[in-house]
């Protein structure tokens, strides 16, 4: 297999470095490809790019939308290619890969369509005493360039979800993707210049965080930042930034509560499969499970035979559901996380064996909060299982939680579900499912360490765009 050598994409240029870094596959672990690596220099060339761009290129709404709805064409298009580089890089299984081709082409599509719903409003400032001769209106400007970085475990749809709502609003983008993952992106910037995207306004470079990502949070043209990542990389943004504007989509322990009065077979099956899909490693994939007293050996019985149907192996199989995690040093720290709770007490009623990077999926009983494996976000296909007897009480226990994403309660007593949506401390909460539904237009982000601003086209433009008062003083 011809080990390929990627570019980074500046201006619309493809460029070399003087540097590359290696891309795993992250199932065999040898040599994918190589990218070049950004200094210093192409940083600054890509944000000078992006300033110079957003102030003397600017796209009319309808032309962002035929932009947009282009690539969403291109993506569809180039399916199989750029599913079978998701399921190389990041080890996500190939049909997990191809539907996340499918949610990043629904994504640019809407981006495509809210370009022509950008509005204001009116202001009645003649109502104010003094001001009879006045009318006045706000417009939407774009906010100039925005800074986005995003991570490994989607790496076409997350980057779509940065970058197609900030060229929307009229933006230009710098996009610093994943180490891991960042041949996604680059092909993905392959397609906006074929769509006809003008120069610079769209930038890739590529480079570690401790380089690439400290520049570009300390330089004064970039107006917003958008990120997806960890808490702690989260707060040192927030801290760095001064006062620009910022959108941060963080971690997540995600709850799901199993009610006595809920529908178990189904519960179980959905859960299953929203728990250890692309091995975890999704922000709302579920960890934390409370069942209730009644139905708890109902449901873990039902629970275990739904994650026995699950295929377990090579990512490049279609009909694989859990393949490998991002690398083998996540899935040891994730072993170190279960044997820690098995010290303490917990015990491992499925699953906890690995073999390199492979994690079987694994679930925890007897767990107590103060565990890694319950407090904090484990990014890997571990869930655990506590039991309640008062709902009140349990979701009290669910908001211990210093996260709050999503969650979800699977119950047919409309009071109860609807006691747990008034009060359980997330952005986002599922009805009879699972805390890892999400269509790609809702409202999407998270209160508390889970980080501020809302993904979602509709909703990342209202962060991407300042509203302008205009005041017109007439003489009559």
């Amino acid at each position: 297999m011809t080990v390929e050598t990627y570019q980074l994409f500046i201006n619309g240029e493809w460029i070399k470095t003087g540097e590359t870094q290696e891309v795993l596959n992250k199932y065999t672990q040898e040599t994918y490809a190589h990218v070049a690596k950004a200094s210093e220099k192409e940083v600054d060339q890509a944000v000078a790019a992006a300033s110079d761009a957003y102030r003397n290129n600017q796209l009319s709404p309808y032309e962002r939308y035929q932009v947009l709805k282009r690539v969403s064409e291109l993506l569809q298009e180039n399916k199989e290619d750029l599913a079978a580089t998701i399921t190389h890089e990041a080890g996500k299984p190939l049909k997990q890969a191809r539907s996340e081709i499918d949610r990043a082409t629904q994504t640019f599509e809407l981006s495509a369509e809210e370009a022509k719903r950008i509005h204001g409003e009116g202001v009645p400032v003649e109502a104010a005493p003094g001001s009879e001769n006045r009318m006045a209106f706000t417009i939407k400007v774009p906010v100039g360039v925005v800074g986005a970085i995003s991570p490994f475990n989607f790496p076409i749809n997350l980057v779509a979800h940065k970058i197609a709502p900030a060229i929307a609003a009229g933006n230009a983008v710098v996009l610093k993707p994943a180490s891991k993952t960042p041949i996604s992106a680059l092909k993905l910037a392959g397609l906006f210049e074929e769509a006809g995207l003008p120069k610079g306004l769209l930038n890739v470079v590529v480079g570690s965080g401790s380089t690439v990502g400290n520049q570009m949070m300390q330089d004064s043209r970039i107006n917003l930042y958008t990120f997806t990542g960890s808490a702690e990389v989260g707060l040192k943004l927030k801290q760095n930034t001064g006062l620009n504007k910022l959108v941060l989509e963080l971690g997540n322990n995600s709850p799901v509560i199993v009610d006595k009065e809920a529908d178990v077979e189904a519960a179980a099956e959905n859960i299953a499969a929203k728990s250890f899909a692309f091995a975890g490693q999704v922000c709302i994939s579920v960890q934390r499970i409370y069942v209730h007293d009644d139905v708890k050996d109902a449901f873990q019985d039902k629970f275990i035979q739904a994650i026995e149907s699950l295929k377990v192996g090579d990512p490049n199989d279609p009909e694989t559901d859990v393949g490998p995690m991002i690398s083998e040093d996540e899935a040891e720290r994730a072993g170190q996380w279960i044997e820690e709770a098995k010290e303490a007490g917990a015990e491992v009623v499925y699953g906890g064996e690995r073999e390199g990077a492979l994690l079987k999926p694994t679930i925890l009983t007897n767990v107590t909060g103060d565990m890694k494996v319950v407090c904090e976000e484990i990014f890997a296909p571990v869930v655990t299982i506590q039991t309640f007897s008062d709902i009140k009480a349990c979701i009290e226990d669910v908001n211990t939680s210093s996260y709050g994403l999503q969650g979800g309660i699977f119950t047919q007593n409309v009071d109860t579900a609807f006691y747990a949506a008034r009060n359980v401390e997330v952005g986002g909460f599922m009805i009879n499912d699972s805390s890892q539904y999400r269509v790609d237009l809702m409202p999407y982000g998270g209160v508390k360490d889970s980080g501020s601003g809302k993904e979602g086209p509709k909703y990342a433009m209202e962060d991407m765009t300042e509203e302008r008062l205009v005041v017109m003083n007439l003489k009559s």
